[in-house]
């Protein structure tokens, strides 16, 4: 790199020592951007030797000190006076105080420094520009053309906070306001140099732009609340101060803020951040509604979160002032907290209310409420009763309902073949439906359903009677209107009449009234069978046979009365049952069901006869005590049945009704039912005889022939006894 040659002189002259080179080790590697500094001394020698530096045995600079910056692969050369223009910037950032809370004032202080001359004062007053022309750099960074057309150097240091480039276009389109097209470099020189001189309508627009682009750095970078300042620095170079005041709030905490400073000339930057930590107690975030709703006899989980720094927070719910259990111990609770958390394992409709949940850190604490509605099924509470009415009055039903939700919707009137639309309307209020009848009239008596259903669990319903005032209506049915009894016995003449009010009974017998309750022949029983019936029996007391015949009875009240003959007969056999209907019907099965006629005045039973339609065998078999209803089984399927009953007592019995019920048995089972119930033959088994089936099959045998024998002792038993009574009674006749 350099050579040195030795001579002798005389006297005091001697020559200097070998120069050596310090600041760089062969074979280092210099990063590009970087600079580094070589020193050449040479001690010794009279006069002082004269150093000279070469590069590629080149003659260099004078200088004791050369710089060699790196760009890409360029290598470049600068003096001692060019190197205050490209030396490498460090930047730090702080802010003042350090601990921030909401509503102070705090600043953020960024310093920048640097071996160069160039700050924002120096660029605005073209300290770098002051020759006219851009310093040379020996070839490299050729892209300066920019720099020239601005008037000033491209090799200069600058401080701003990191922005992007369509805040550098925006802000030319401000100070400059030419049309041409500039580059990226003028843009930003030009943003340096015209901070201070921008008009009042200017700052304005900076202003704005600020807003729209929501950064507070492109308000500092326009003096909006900046202070900048400069000064020389420990080493040399300067010292670039930039600061601006913010106002703390919460929502600013974590935010970043950049401070960079760059040299053009190298297109090299550094920069530091800071993140602003921002102390303030907990704030919640808004949930998506202050209600929580649940289901009675259901869990319930409300969750809330709220933000603070520091963030260790410590939450407490509470209602009513009642603290609520925390649900990390060990006693189980069926409301618990867990944090913001509050859990219901199970609601009752008692929890609804308005909860608080409060959370607290170090700086403080913030509370919010939670209204709870628990949801639960309708129940009818009340309705009024047996509503009463004159003929041609208004009349109105009520029915007070509890549940949640409950609203118009959720009740409704209804009534089996009656039209609801002609003569009726509801209303609704405080929890209770109305229904109001126009014109009540005696087709309007009877029962309106109430019914009450929101959805959250089964619907209730209740009946409520409107009872329209009507003369009384004697019941005709054949069983009413005759009794029978044996000689000597006491006999029984049932009445029963429908009315509103309440109808006064009188009995009577050939024109004259019966002096009921005055001798011990005759007495009166009276009783309500509903709210419009009511039933009057009339006691005869040893029944002779001048008391068998026709019986008056009367009903009447204030709107009219009715009168009705009531016969008393000896007792005899049963008449034959009024009807016979087909209730249902199977592939094997049918159901039928009668309507008695009168029992002869003692207790009747029924015996069902049925038999296939192509067939004259008949096969019997008797209902159950006290049943009017029988189910056939055993029948093969697809196949028509006539159907027939009759009636019989201890005294006999009565005809059969004639074959007209037919029922046509189904084709084929139900999917689900299993193949041995088609009446195809038996499943058979590989079991022998001797094995345990035949056991089986013994024991059946055994047990139906002993069933057998008992029916037959039990009917002998029963007729026995019934020839012994009619002997009887023809011995008294």
């Amino acid at each position: 790199m350099h050579s040195t040659q030795l001579k002798y002189f005389r006297g005091s002259e001697y020559p200097p020592s070998p120069p050596i080179i310090s600041g760089y080790m062969e074979g280092q590697i210099i990063p590009a951007g970087s600079v580094q500094k070589l020193l050449c001394v040479s001690s010794g020698g009279n006069p002082l030797a004269t150093l000279t530096w070469f590069k590629n045995d080149k003659r260099g600079v004078s200088r004791h000190m050369i710089v060699i910056c790196t760009i890409g692969s360029t290598i470049c050369l600068y003096d001692e006076e060019i190197l205050a223009n490209v030396a490498p910037e460090t930047v730090k950032i702080r802010i003042e105080p350090e601990e921030l809370k909401p509503g102070i004032e705090a600043t953020i202080i960024c310093d920048s420094s640097s071996n160069g001359n160039g700050t924002l004062k120096h660029l605005e007053r073209g300290l770098c520009g002051k020759t006219g022309k851009v310093p040379k750099l020996l070839g490299c960074f050729e892209d300066l053309q920019c720099c020239q057309k601005a008037g000033v150097a491209a090799c200069h240091t600058s401080i701003y906070s990191y922005i992007d480039r369509y805040a550098f276009t925006y802000s030319w389109g401000i100070v400059n306001g030419a049309g041409q097209k500039p580059t990226p470099h003028t843009k930003q020189i030009f943003m340096l140099l015209f901070i201070d001189k921008h008009s009042a309508a200017e700052a304005a627009e900076a202003a704005k732009a600020a807003a729209q682009l929501s950064s507070i750095i492109i308000l500092a970078m326009f003096g909006v609340g900046i202070n900048n300042t400069s000064k020389p620095g420990l080493w040399g170079g300067t010292v670039s101060t930039l600061e601006f005041k913010v106002n703390i709030t919460q929502e600013m905490n974590g935010i970043v803020y950049t401070c960079q400073s760059a040299n053009e000339a190298l297109q090299r930057s550094v920069h530091e951040a800071i993140s602003l930590d921002v102390l303030y107690r907990p704030k919640f975030v808004p949930p998506p509604s202050s209600t929580a709703v649940g289901v009675e006899n259901e869990s319930l989980m409300v969750a809330l979160q709220a933000n603070a720094n520091p963030i260790s927070i410590i939450y407490t719910w509470s209602k009513d002032g009642q603290s609520i259990a925390n649900g990390n111990n060990e006693v189980e609770h069926r409301i618990f907290s867990d944090g913001p958390k509050l859990n219901f394992t199970k609601l009752h409709r008692n929890d609804a209310g308005v909860y608080v949940c409060e959370a607290r850190n170090s700086q403080g604490s913030a509370s919010i409420n939670v209204t709870v509605v628990v949801e639960y099924g309708t129940n009818i509470k009340t309705v009024s009763e047996n509503v009463i009415v004159n003929p041609g009055e208004d009349a109105m039903l009520s029915c007070t309902v509890e549940g949640k939700p409950l609203n118009e919707e959720h009740v409704k009137w209804e009534r089996l073949g009656y039209d609801m639309t002609i003569k009726t309307s509801s209303t609704f209020a405080n929890g209770t439906s109305y229904l109001h009848i126009k014109d009540s009239q005696r087709e309007d008596v009877g029962n309106f359903r109430c019914i009450a259903d929101n959805r959250v669990a089964n619907p209730t319903s209740r009946d409520v009677l409107l009872i329209v005032k009507f003369a009384p209506e004697i019941d005709k049915s054949p069983t009413l209107l005759r009794a029978a009894s044996g000689t000597g016995e006491r006999g029984r003449l049932p009445c029963r009449a429908q009315a509103s009010p309440k109808p006064k009974f009188v009995w009577r017998q050939e024109g004259k009234d019966l002096p009921v309750n005055r001798t011990y022949k005759y007495e009166v029983e009276e009783k309500k069978i509903d709210s419009l019936t009511y039933e009057s029996i009339l006691i005869i007391e040893k029944v002779a046979p001048a008391d068998y015949g026709a019986y008056e009875c009367l009903a009447k009240n204030e709107l009219g009365q009715a009168v009705e003959t009531v016969r008393l007969d000896i007792t005899s056999q049963p008449d034959s049952p009024l009807s016979l209907n087909i209730l249902n019907v199977t592939h094997d099965s049918v159901t039928v069901a009668w309507t008695p006629g009168f029992d002869g005045g003692l207790k009747a039973s029924y015996r069902v006869r049925y038999r296939e339609a192509n067939r004259e065998q008949y096969k019997y078999i008797d209902s159950l005590p006290n049943s009017h209803k029988l189910s056939i089984t055993g029948l093969k399927m697809n196949t028509l049945y006539l159907f027939s009953v009759m009636a019989y007592n201890d005294l006999g019995e009565s005809k059969y009704l004639p074959d007209l019920q037919k029922a046509h048995t189904k084709e084929a089972p139900p999917p689900s039912q299993p193949a041995s119930s088609l009446g195809g033959p038996p499943t058979t088994s590989a079991t022998p005889l001797g094995g345990t089936s035949g056991t089986l099959l013994l024991v059946g045998v055994a047990s139906g022939v002993s069933i057998v024998l008992l029916n037959v002792f039990v009917i002998g038993c029963c007729l026995h006894k019934r020839n012994q009574k009619r002997l009887k009674r023809g011995t008294v006749l």
